[in-house]
């Protein structure tokens, strides 16, 4: 039996828990207790009588929240098939149970808005963000809106400007994927995948395409005034599969401070050298390789040309990659973790999260790791509220105590 999104724990009322092993700050994993007051983590010490509620964590980490700053694994729940399209509400509920599922605490739902008919058109785009704007505050996760903006879509500019001027947008990324499906379309299969999406025949899109390679050239000025939007709400902006260092400071002039997904070491490492966050897929480091034979997520990562993960197109990597990196030898799991947690708050500006040390957010994640090479996440807490609780063993006991919360102390 699974329990989401429901919690008997106020948050005003002190809870505490007992006998895990903590990952702290510089100290790696550390047993001891843990006690959480209005939604903030209160203290890392021996918990003795304190009154409060009571959460065993015996045998399990306790371990920071993790922050997914891109992720778009909801469009398969969206549309699992062409032509299968569901309810965005539906989608963004059972979006929400796999992501604190995986132990995503903080979630950035990526959703594009690009020149392509259908999912990703701006009429898409459009509806997302409404019933997004509808339905975050009942999600369980803190849930937030990553706008993926197509540069070619110059139709699409006034709507974007619109939702970053209403405070829609949470996170704007500038992709411009034409070079990259220019590289695709002389296969038969690369072109039908792109043109399955769009419910075009794959002569409708080839022939759609051309017009965007020759809108190509001025997406940088489109760029230029999605950004301006963005500095005035003081967002967070990203770019996306930067191909050279001279796109990367092109995408900087204009405030864009995350290097999203570039596409070589040289980049990567210029972005870093620049001290701008570098961002790559948890999929990759947890296969250990790229879909498209770009930049290897575990090889940037150990060579300090990384500092963040994102789940991509698949929540669960969030949970596994930094289990791989720890077991193969490719970096301690401190430092694993950080990639997910600590890593991707600091690129986002979120200082209250991202690590478990007094002052900070309750954003927690409870993980029977008896199997390093199956961790399963027994509990989830978002702002000291239990999210989320698995009652499957071997884990059983801790959940079941923890949907007692008996009092403890005097």
């Amino acid at each position: 039996m699974n329990i989401h999104a429901s919690s008997p724990i106020p948050p005003s009322s002190r809870l505490i828990l007992r006998g895990g092993r903590v990952l702290v700050p510089g100290q790696g994993l550390v047993e001891t207790d843990l006690a959480i007051a209005d939604g903030r983590i209160e203290r890392l010490a021996p918990a003795g009588r304190l009154p409060g509620r009571s959460l065993s964590a015996d045998g399990l980490l306790v371990l920071p929240g993790i922050v997914d700053l891109h992720g778009d694994g909801f469009e398969k729940l969206i549309m699992p098939r062409s032509g299968a399209r569901f309810e965005t509400r539906l989608a963004l509920a059972e979006a929400d149970k796999h992501l604190l599922a995986a132990g995503i605490t903080t979630a950035y739902f990526a959703v594009s808005c690009t020149w392509e008919p259908g999912l990703r058109s701006l009429e898409g785009a459009g509806e997302f963000v409404e019933t997004f704007a509808a339905c975050r505050a009942g999600l369980g996760c803190d849930a937030r809106l990553h706008l993926r903006f197509e540069l070619c879509a110059f139709e699409a500019v006034a709507a974007a400007e619109g939702w970053l001027d209403a405070g829609l947008v949470d996170l704007l990324a500038f992709n411009d994927h034409v070079p990259h499906i220019a590289s695709r379309l002389d296969s038969p299969a690369g072109l039908a995948v792109y043109a399955e999406r769009t419910g075009l025949d794959p002569e409708e899109f080839a022939a759609r395409f051309e017009l965007m390679r020759e809108r190509s050239a001025a997406g940088l000025g489109v760029a230029a005034r999605l950004a301006a939007a963005a500095r005035r709400r003081g967002l967070p902006m990203a770019s996306h599969d930067d191909e050279t260092p001279e796109m990367r400071r092109a995408y900087r002039a204009l405030g864009s401070t995350i290097c999203e997904f570039p596409v070589d070491a040289s980049t990567a490492a210029s972005a870093r050298e620049a001290g701008d966050p570098v961002v790559l897929g948890a999929p990759n480091a947890l296969s250990g390789n790229s879909l498209y034979g770009r930049l290897q997520a575990g090889q940037a990562l150990a060579a300090g040309q990384c500092t963040a993960l994102a789940s991509d197109y698949f929540y669960p990597s969030l949970l596994h990659a930094p289990f791989r990196l720890a077991r193969e030898g490719i970096m301690s799991f401190e430092a694993a973790w950080e990639a997910v947690s600590a890593g991707p708050a600091a690129a986002l500006g979120l200082s209250d999260r991202g690590a478990v040390a007094p002052g900070r957010r309750a954003d927690l994640v409870l993980v029977d790791a008896s199997d390093p090479d199956a961790p399963r996440v027994v509990a989830t807490l978002v702002a000291g509220r239990l999210a989320y609780a698995s009652w499957s063993e071997p884990s059983r006991q801790a959940c079941e105590e923890a949907m007692s919360v008996g009092e403890t102390g005097s």
